[in-house]
């Protein structure tokens, strides 16, 4: 390059070039947890017990953002190519090559697939979030609504990019506003059933029967905030038309999914919450499934009562999740007898 290039352009270029190594590193890390939750979600446990009752869909949906996330990533990783070595005597050079990037089909084609994968990625957050509320409307249209109008933004964007600079469409910031704020309100939502749930647990069956929820409350967060972190910087960035964009656009698509793959293998691999019994000295052997939030009136506890402990009757129990089995009086002492979640990975 000759020596009289702006330095503006010199941190665009780099911005842009590093920027596809952390997407390589990424979707390195994409790949790696694809493979685990398929064999996490194949696998039956020693226990023989079943891994999850939605295995089907879940593997459906991994399979599903994985194609999506390749082929994004191989066009990005092709057009990276195109702008220092099959283009690159083109008038403007790598500079213009970067900011006219939407007049070339193979980006446009590798943006269309993020935002499918993206689509997908949030529709598995609202179902987690539906499935630990109850379907409740109040919590349901909302969400729902700002779901449709994220898919709706992205289309639109589709629709202006032709010929268009990317960082110049004010849809895009509207676009990432809705799908980071989806995310901090689905934590939100979900940390704060959860912690709700627990708090009727304890008044019910102690403070050692509830760290179940403790444990999913902080797995729901630490997924969340990966994401969450990275997409405010992006929407700061993009909103101040700074090159930092560059270094996050082409991995936080693959780092909303590493977040989504996480649960699904800790779920499935019954990792959410079974070390955390080792430190009791009366442990439930129980399985917590989120199969429903609305009846809390199947708690078997022995013969001594049908509705519940010692007596309680179904008006004492608020809604919460349906624990499975019998509580059994003594800790378990292997590995294999430990509770595990199944939950039926909607966690």
């Amino acid at each position: 390059m000759s020596s009289d290039t702006p330095d503006t352009d010199l941190w665009l270029e780099r911005s842009r070039l590093d920027g596809m190594l952390l997407g390589a590193v990424s979707y390195g890390m994409f790949f790696l947890l694809t493979i685990q939750a398929t064999i996490a979600l194949t696998r039956r446990p020693r226990s023989g017990s079943k891994i999850a009752e939605h295995r089907w869909m879940l593997l459906s949906y991994v399979f599903i953002t994985f194609i999506l996330g390749t082929i994004g990533f191989a066009g990005n990783a092709k057009y990276t190519e195109m702008i220092w070595i099959d283009l690159r005597n083109a008038p403007g050079g790598p500079a213009a090559l970067i900011n006219n990037e939407l007049n070339y089909w193979i980006n446009m084609m590798a943006l269309s697939c993020y935002y499918i994968m993206e689509w997908f990625m949030q529709a598995l957050l609202l179902h987690r979030c539906f499935i630990i509320w109850g379907w409740e409307k109040y919590v349901v249209w909302p969400m729902t609504t700002l779901f449709l109008a994220m898919i709706a933004m992205s289309i639109l964007i589709l629709a202006e990019s032709s010929g268009a600079v990317f960082y110049n469409i004010n849809t895009q910031l509207a676009y990432l506003c809705i799908e980071v704020g989806m995310t901090v309100i689905y934590t939100v939502l979900v940390t704060g059933r959860l912690f709700a749930l627990r708090k009727q647990m304890k008044e019910i069956l102690g403070r050692e029967h509830v760290r179940t929820y403790e444990t999913v409350a902080a797995m729901v967060i630490e997924s969340a905030a990966m994401y969450s972190t990275l997409g405010i910087i992006f929407i700061i960035a993009f909103a101040v038309h700074s090159n930092v964009s560059n270094l996050v656009f082409l991995a936080i698509s693959h780092v909303q999914g590493i977040a989504q793959l996480l649960i699904i293998i800790r779920v499935a691999q019954g990792r959410a919450f079974t070390q955390d019994w080792t430190s009791t000295s009366v442990a439930p052997t129980t399985s917590l499934t989120f199969g429903s939030t609305k009846n809390f009136t199947d708690i078997d506890l022995g013969p001594e009562s049908s509705n519940g402990l010692n007596g309680t009757t179904d008006a004492e129990i608020n809604s919460g999740p349906v624990w499975k089995d019998s509580v059994k009086s003594t800790a378990p002492s292997t590995r294999e007898q430990r509770s595990e979640l199944v939950g039926d990975a909607d966690l």
